[in-house]
């Protein structure tokens, strides 16, 4: 494994890289780092050369001044344009993000897609936030100024799996939950204000000529099921995973189906 470095906008930023073949680049979501794709780190890096970012705020990468979901998926225009420099040209990436990762993965798709070959929405959407949702994100801004961001992440993390999966793996959540101790109030922040102002982006869904996977959680409080399955049906390549025993979290709950759903990408 190669840890990369490299400034942008002032700022550190970090991401490892490892494996060989087609690249791929897995982008985390809300709350987590690039050790989310631990279990898909080992099985993929036969089979990829994985690029695996930390997102400003998270991890070892330092916040930005534009910490918008347009921000932070030209951070990973770079990573990528660096990165392309090692293979031949006209060698295109394949996308995976995680939640909010998708968000960004989206974004860059709407921007940049000559640089993708393929997408791959893990627990995501291309839907804004309704006005419920937006609310409902605002709350949590001011539970966090006034009690901090690990108080509010141990809060919601259980949430985030299958009650009975979390019950069976306490020790994997309470890492998830411990891990969380190291952001801080600014980027939680900052991440759910850029989930409240990012825009719908199903048009993109529609326009990306080129293969769109959907991984989703049969029990997924984040990001619906119903949701899911309306906007799987927008692309001209649609490939559909459902995770029948998953929540939000299929790259713990269900690892081996995720595995597979992003080897099909190659």
């Amino acid at each position: 494994m190669t840890e990369n470095n490299i400034n942008y906008q002032s700022s550190h930023i970090f991401y490892r890289t490892l494996g060989k073949g087609k690249p791929l680049l897995l982008l985390h979501g809300f709350a987590e780092d690039g050790d989310v794709w631990k279990e898909q780190i080992k099985f993929l890096q036969d089979h990829y050369y994985l690029i695996i970012p930390d997102l400003p705020g998270t991890g070892r990468s330092a916040l930005i001044p534009d910490m918008s979901i347009e921000g932070m998926s030209e951070i990973i225009k770079e990573i990528i344009t660096i990165e392309l420099d090692k293979f031949p040209p006209g060698t295109e990436v394949v996308m995976a993000g995680h939640s909010m990762g998708g968000y960004i993965a989206l974004a860059l798709a709407e921007k940049y897609p000559h640089l993708l070959s393929s997408l791959a929405l893990v627990h995501s959407s291309a839907f804004a936030d309704s006005e419920e949702k937006k609310a409902n994100r605002l709350k949590s801004i001011e539970f966090v100024k006034k009690n901090g961001a690990f108080e509010f992440l141990k809060a919601v993390i259980t949430d985030l799996f299958t009650e009975t999966w979390a019950n069976n793996n306490q020790e994997q959540v309470d890492r998830q939950i411990e891990k969380s101790r190291a952001f801080t109030d600014e980027s939680i922040i900052a991440y759910y204000q850029a989930m409240i102002d990012r825009p719908d982006r199903t048009h993109v869904l529609k326009e990306f000529n080129k293969p769109i996977l959907f991984i989703i959680g049969e029990h997924d409080k984040a990001v619906p099921f119903e949701q899911s399955m309306q906007q799987c049906y927008l692309p001209a390549q649609s490939h559909i995973h459902i995770l029948r025993n998953s929540a939000h979290m299929g790259m713990f709950e269900e690892t081996e189906k995720v595995n597979d759903a992003l080897l099909q990408l190659k």
